[in-house]
């Protein structure tokens, strides 16, 4: 077994990179919102990109330790702490068996993503690990979790069980955990901490606006709404105005398509969007500035800017470069037992 679960916080699920090749069947694709974090989080760990993580939104969980555990948390910052003492982010950290942790109030952001050595052992379904809370599907018995709830790990590499006996070396007999200097550093990461603007492309309909609305759409601030969750987040602000009244058939959507319903008011379709929509298209958000959205609470203000198709194709072959030079290095430091 893996660790227990003392409280469950607000929203936490398992989740990993989601269901993919089903929208055809009506499946959306869900998984991780904040696709950067979940995924630093498994490389620093060891784990391939697929392994299943929790995503912890705003108010999170008490963890009970059942074995040494090897975990990291990227993302937002939610006061996490391991026998009430601090535990650093965006790095790997020792915990040892019978600690407790957990996950406080948010400093900034809105989800953190906890990784353990080995991923989170729930079946997959439809080969994913996801948790679909609108059809009951994946994850843990397809709902967030709850009091008592006792989940398993996966199975850990000989590479990362080494890295794990250095650092458990480092362990005095009144610590708790053990964590090296290194981490993923801010600089690597985008840019939560910023003024949120969104990278957007042009939609299939944009040029079915009013002029007047596309420039207020690049020019003026938006806010989220409280009525936004992980499916689509409803903003707030200048009204868009078609030119005339459309009428068109459902298309395929993707995560950070931004529709216009009748009210002239944008939504952002997030993680576990419908696989088709009939309301105009105005933007597709880049790929690589999801994460930034997938931190984004209510209230937050946000703003768009227009780039190319292919200045966002360069932007994501830029961003999986990087992975994999993270991982390389990260990798090395397991081979030579940089605990430090």
């Amino acid at each position: 077994m893996g660790f227990e679960v003392i409280r469950p916080g607000l929203l936490t699920l398992v989740q990993d990179e989601g269901r993919i090749g089903y929208r055809r069947y009506g499946v959306p694709v869900g998984g991780i919102m904040d696709t950067f974090a979940g995924r630093a989080a498994n490389m620093l760990v060891g784990n391939t990109r697929h392994e299943a993580v929790l995503e912890i939104t705003m108010s999170g969980p008490e963890l009970h330790m059942l074995k040494d555990q090897l975990i990291s948390i990227c993302g937002a910052d939610l006061s996490v702490t391991v026998d009430r003492q601090p535990v650093p982010m965006w790095r790997p950290v020792l915990l040892r068996a019978g600690s407790v942790l957990k996950f406080g109030a948010s400093r900034h952001g809105l989800r953190a993503y906890l990784a353990l050595a080995g991923g989170i052992d729930v079946p997959q379904v439809m080969g994913s690990r996801s948790t679909d809370l609108k059809t009951v599907l994946g994850g843990f018995h397809g709902r967030a979790l709850r009091t008592s709830d006792v989940l398993a790990t996966g199975d850990i590499t000989g590479e990362v069980q080494q890295w794990i006996y250095h650092m458990t070396m480092q362990l005095g007999a009144d610590q708790c955990m053990a964590a090296p200097s290194w981490l993923l550093s801010e600089r690597e990461r985008p840019d939560y901490y910023g003024q949120p603007v969104i990278r957007v492309m042009h939609g299939q309909d944009s040029s079915c606006f009013r002029s007047e609305s596309l420039e207020q759409f690049y020019t003026r601030p938006y806010v989220v709404s409280s009525q936004s969750d992980r499916m689509g987040y409803r903003m707030q602000g200048p009204l868009l105005e078609l030119e005339q009244p459309m009428s068109r058939l459902s298309e395929a959507v993707t995560y950070g398509t931004v529709q216009v319903p009748p009210d002239g008011q944008p939504i952002i379709l997030m993680a576990d969007h419908q696989t088709i929509g009939g309301y105009p298209v105005i933007a597709q958000a880049a790929f690589v500035d999801l994460p930034i959205l997938a931190q984004l609470r209510p209230g937050a203000q946000i703003s768009f800017v227009q780039i190319t198709n292919e200045e966002a194709r360069c932007l994501y072959v830029q961003r999986q470069q990087k992975f994999q030079l993270l991982d390389k290095l990260i990798r090395s430091k397991m081979a030579e037992g940089q605990g430090r």
